[in-house]
């Protein structure tokens, strides 16, 4: 429909004039702006705080802004120009206004109290799981969760009696009982989470890879590139600037198909003995 196209077009519009004054800004001060970012619950808690620790000492003229939500809220958000960058995971296809770029694989461990029955045993399985109630975080809308597809492959149908976005309501609600916990490597923090034992899950469940996601057509600071390069190394000016000219997904697919993405480290022995 002709309204759908004028709407497409005035958008188009508005993002190029948003360049224009992003480039004017950049020549005019470099070190001065702003930088607001969507991102979920576990990036913003166990991953970006160091990043923007280091950002803001680098950049203190630049104000930062955090939108926390579930993917489907982030894409709102960066597609509707409400913020300048997409932090997510899973439910990729809800971002297709964005050129998606992969930072880290990363996996999953299961949390219980130390004195539960999964702790002792060596090598979990997902039979043994289904056994118990399950906390964790909510399955992704698009169906493509990980988790869902690993249960749904052996034909099992766990017990999820509880679920939140942010891991530290979920190692609440296993802490008091109330089921075990399935959450993000990143999520388990060994000091503060010294009376939970931590399970390596990474066997069960496919790794998910963390991305972020600029608006295709938008003129990126010189401190946004920086900032996209400490988040993720290999995420370079000349690479960002690379895959924002592809013209679809298949193409960024193809594009990170030759380029290494790093696995987030994470040792359960070194934790639990």
């Amino acid at each position: 429909p002709a309204g759908e196209e004028i709407i497409e077009i005035a958008k188009e519009v508005m993002i190029k004039v948003s360049s224009i004054k992003q480039l004017s800004r950049d020549h005019n001060d470099p070190h001065l702006g702003s930088l607001s970012i969507a991102t979920t619950h576990t990036q913003a808690r166990y991953i970006l705080p160091n990043v923007i620790k280091d950002f803001i000492a680098k950049y203190p003229a630049v104000s930062m802004n955090m939108v926390q939500g579930s993917p489907s809220h982030i894409s709102e958000e960066a597609a509707g120009g409400a913020v300048d960058f997409a932090i997510a995971y899973e439910d990729l296809e809800l971002f297709g206004d964005l050129a998606m770029m992969p930072c880290y694989h990363w996996n999953r461990c299961i949390l219980v109290p130390k004195e539960h029955p999964l702790a002792l045993i060596e090598k979990i399985s997902l039979h043994d799981l289904v056994e118990h109630p399950i906390v964790t975080y909510p399955f992704g809308f698009s169906g493509r969760s990980k988790r869902k597809k690993a249960f749904s492959e052996k034909s099992l149908n766990p017990q999820v009696v509880f679920t939140a976005t942010d891991a530290e309501v979920i190692k609440t609600y296993v802490r008091l009982g109330l089921g075990v916990g399935i959450v993000a490597h990143m999520a388990f923090e060994p000091t503060e989470d010294s009376d939970l034992v931590a399970i390596e899950a990474s066997h069960l469940f496919e790794s998910s890879v963390t991305s972020i996601g600029v608006r295709r057509g938008t003129y990126l600071r010189s401190y946004m590139y920086d900032f996209i390069e400490a988040f993720a190394p290999h995420l370079t000016r000349t690479v960002v600037q690379e895959v924002m000219m592809l013209s679809c997904k298949e193409a960024q697919s193809e594009y990170f198909d030759n380029l290494d993405v790093p696995t987030y480290k994470f040792s359960i022995e070194s934790i639990n003995h």
